[in-house]
């Protein structure tokens, strides 16, 4: 039996099928199923969109826990008027500037960069190249995890627009959503983030894959059970 069924107990694989809002509303009238699914459904990308906030595995992981757990005790107040998917984002985020705010008041850390010019996004830089040989695929793996440095370098604010846009694929809008922030300053960050890689990595992001910061299956069972531990031990609190 895989890990999957063993936490979703065989009627998790039901819910597969199930659209968005159904899952939702599944979830809110406490079926732990459902939950599991939609966990499976959205961890990868939402895990991507915290470490790229958090600049730290095991932060991401942690923020994401606690954002699924905000996300279980508020799905009732869901409406559908916007993706739950852009719904769990705007979560994600919310849990992560909160642990960034806390180490800014322990460490009295810098503020975050921001900016708020016009402009409009191009081509995305993470277009997948095909592979040919063996070495090819060494190569962008080597200089994935050289992209994944360079974005950990730039200011947050670009930083996370980039992730949403170019890796997880979000609309303008969608990303705007999320973030609160207008989507002209999206298009604007977007922008800028591009250029300061480009700058760094030149003709190189042309061999780039899309799969920086990897989510493997065994971090994906770990969030899944902590977030049930969790919800267990709130139960009988």
């Amino acid at each position: 039996m895989s890990s999957d069924q063993a936490l979703g107990s065989g009627a998790a694989h039901d819910w597969q099928l199930a659209d968005d809002r159904a899952l939702a509303a599944a979830v809110g009238a406490g079926e732990r199923d459902a939950f599991v699914v939609l966990m499976r459904r959205y961890n990868r990308r939402l895990y991507r969109l915290a470490r790229a906030i958090l600049r730290d595995d095991a932060e991401a992981q942690d923020a994401l826990q606690d954002a699924y757990l905000a996300a279980f005790r508020a799905i009732g107040t869901f409406r559908g008027d916007a993706q739950l998917s852009t719904w769990l984002s705007r979560l994600v985020s919310n849990a992560c500037l909160a642990r960034l705010r806390r180490d800014a008041r322990r460490h009295a850390a810098a503020p975050m960069v921001s900016t708020s010019a016009n402009d409009e996004s191009d081509r995305e830089l993470m277009d997948t190249s095909r592979a040919a040989s063996p070495d090819d695929a060494l190569m962008r793996t080597e200089l994935r995890r050289l992209i994944e440095r360079k974005l950990d370098a730039l200011p947050e604010s670009f930083r996370v627009v980039f992730v949403m846009r170019c890796v997880e694929e979000l609309s303008v809008e969608e990303t705007a959503q999320c973030l609160g922030i207008p989507e002209a300053t999206v298009r604007t960050r977007h922008f800028r983030a591009r250029s300061l890689l480009r700058e760094s990595l030149a003709q190189d992001l042309d061999l780039a894959e899309r799969d920086v910061f990897s989510f493997d299956g065994a971090r994906c069972d770990r969030i899944v059970a902590t977030v049930l531990a969790r919800l267990d031990d709130s139960a009988e609190a």
